[in-house]
């Protein structure tokens, strides 16, 4: 089956009244190109599952199914496409599955209790980075690879380094759990309605059980408290975590051998694992 069959996404768009919703972030990439590029980046996808995140009236959903995906589960909040994607199931012999959910409160495991699961997702502007750090915090990682489009200021923060502007929170809370990379830049001029910033895919995989820092919830902690005062050092903007945990910024620092002068930005992933776990054995729980 294909989708050769199936009307250009602009007919069904304008056949189904399906205008972009801005409270929902919603932004549609038509051109099937670059659809097809980015659903190549999951690799093989012929035994797998393809959860994909608000597929809208299904651009990315076609590709992903012509590049060979065993079979897509689409979860997609607003129903007025739920139309739109029936046809693109009918013409893909039902290898598409809709689920009507919000995808913040979405089981996924549940849903697909086992077997390879990847998930690639144009994702909604209002709800991307919530959603990311909701899959970086499952544990184990229910899924093999992750094929996200972001706006592309959130892409450079997730896959930042040490020492680069973009670097924080949300990079190390991804390199904690994750390998990353920067896949591929899309202009604001390829989507309808044009966003106003241009987009970006970057492409995750989880790192090994042994490898993956299981605390996240205490480097969470510890690195929003570090980042919400970038500009100070980590003896003061510390104190948030610390008083969280009945301890000193003094103390964490001193425990982790990093110096009290440094800003956040200048330390890499690995020293604020470390302070997460001396938070954590300060709070002793």
């Amino acid at each position: 089956m294909s989708g050769d069959t199936l009307p250009p996404l602009r007919e069904v768009i304008a056949a189904h009244g399906l205008n972009a919703d801005k409270r929902f972030g919603q932004h549609y990439l038509l051109d099937l190109n670059l659809t097809r590029k980015i659903a190549r980046l999951c690799g093989d996808m012929s035994q797998a599952t393809v959860f994909e995140v608000g597929p809208g009236p299904g651009g990315l959903t076609r590709a992903l199914l012509e590049e060979g995906a065993g079979r897509v589960l689409a979860i997609e909040k607003d129903s007025r496409f739920l139309p739109a994607l029936e046809q693109i199931s009918a013409a893909f012999g039902g290898r598409l599955s809709v689920q009507e959910a919000d995808a913040l409160k979405v089981d996924e495991p549940a849903l697909v209790p086992e077997g390879p699961r990847l998930l690639a997702s144009n994702l909604p502007y209002n709800v991307g980075t919530a959603l990311l750090i909701k899959w970086l915090e499952a544990d184990p990682a229910w899924w093999e690879r992750l094929v996200l489009m972001f706006q592309k200021e959130v892409a450079e923060r997730v896959v930042a380094r040490v020492g680069e502007k973009q670097y924080g929170r949300l990079a190390i809370l991804t390199a904690a759990r994750a390998s990353s990379r920067y896949a591929m830049t899309l202009p604001a001029r390829a989507f309808t309605p044009p966003p106003k910033v241009d987009s970006a895919v970057v492409v995750l995989e989880p790192l090994a059980e042994a490898d993956r820092f299981q605390d996240v919830a205490a480097l969470s902690i510890v690195t929003e408290s570090a980042f919400g005062q970038r500009r100070k050092t980590l003896r003061k903007s510390l104190g948030q975590a610390a008083n969280l945990a009945a301890t000193t910024s003094e103390a964490l620092l001193e425990e982790t051998g990093i110096d009290p002068g440094a800003r956040a930005e200048t330390i890499p992933p690995q020293g604020f694992m470390d302070l997460a776990r001396a938070w954590r054995a300060a709070k002793g729980s």
